[in-house]
């Protein structure tokens, strides 16, 4: 993403990859937000996540998070301390005497990043991963959980759309949910989730049936797809896949070693470690280095012009 181009997500480089390539990139990034509390990893992997999401869905991804991800992690940051005890540096007593250790808010920050970095990547992997992505990946091995898992992602998005829709159309009859009483409002608000509920039943039904009607799961059946194995995603997965044992590597050497309790202990400094955190860095910022490398393709193309 170059600064000053306002196209956010248009064309995202890295959705335009293997199936393969994506799932393996997010579960690799995501598993690594979950699992590895050290501040440096959640730092690296919330800031790349961030603005990669920020490159897919524009201000929105930043009007989501001041609006909810935010009070969310303050909410997680604050709650720890009042039932979290543990740690040697106190810094005050409740009413009902329990202390309040530097420790316990350390862990609820720590905890708090990850909750929302983790948030922020799905995020993220809900565009990337599209339904035709998952049937591709999943249709012949698990038919049923593939569809499944498809039409929930479509659910959400679809479902929004589909209700601005409605609340217009109703808005237009003289029922909006802005208007009249509170009991007026109120049947309007029950109107527009009825007519929501039977759409998404009748929606998921429709589906279904054609997909039953198209044979879909049984045996021998064949599949158009117009993904293709390219030379690109070979080396996009062998650059994914080194960069993960580099990681594991790290993660059994000790380079993500850090403790909050009883007191706050971790690794920082030496080669090996700066190396392993290189290495995660490298990892996540993958989507956001093929987009400026795409940018800067295009703008020395149209320079050429």
């Amino acid at each position: 993403m170059i600064l000053g181009d306002i196209r956010f997500g248009q064309n995202d480089t890295f959705t335009g990859f293997h199936p393969v390539v994506n799932l393996v990139f997010f579960v690799a990034v995501i598993g690594f937000a979950m699992f590895l509390m050290h501040p440096v990893s959640l730092v690296v992997s919330f800031v790349c996540g961030a603005v990669y999401a920020v490159y897919l869905r524009g201000v929105r991804a930043l009007r989501i998070g001041l609006l909810f991800l935010l009070p969310l992690a303050l909410f997680t940051a604050v709650l720890n301390p009042l039932f979290n005890h543990q740690g040697v540096t106190i810094l005050a007593y409740l009413p009902n005497g329990n202390p309040i250790t530097a420790e316990s808010i350390a862990f609820g920050f720590a905890a708090a990043g990850m909750l929302v970095t983790v948030i922020t990547w799905f995020s993220c992997f809900n565009v990337v991963m599209t339904s035709d992505k998952f049937v591709y990946l999943f249709g012949r091995v698990l038919p049923a959980l593939s569809l499944i898992l498809s039409m929930a992602l479509r659910l959400v998005p679809r479902f929004f759309a589909k209700l601005r829709v409605i609340a217009n159309a109703q808005a237009g009859i003289g029922r909006d949910v802005t208007q009249g009483n509170i009991f007026r409002r109120a049947r309007s608000g029950i109107l527009i989730l009825s007519i929501m509920v039977t759409w998404a039943l009748e929606n998921a039904i429709d589906t279904a049936d054609s997909m039953k009607a198209r044979g879909y799961g049984l045996p021998g059946r064949t599949t158009f797809s117009i993904f293709r194995f390219a030379r690109r995603d070979g080396y996009a997965l062998g650059y994914i896949v080194a960069l993960v044992g580099v990681v594991f590597i790290g993660v059994r050497g000790g380079a993500y070693s850090f403790r909050f309790f009883p007191s706050i202990r971790g690794q920082w400094t030496g080669a090996f470690t700066i190396v392993v955190f290189v290495a995660q860095f490298a990892l996540c910022v993958l989507p956001l280095m093929l987009n400026l490398k795409e940018d800067l393709y295009w703008k020395r193309i149209e320079s050429q012009i």
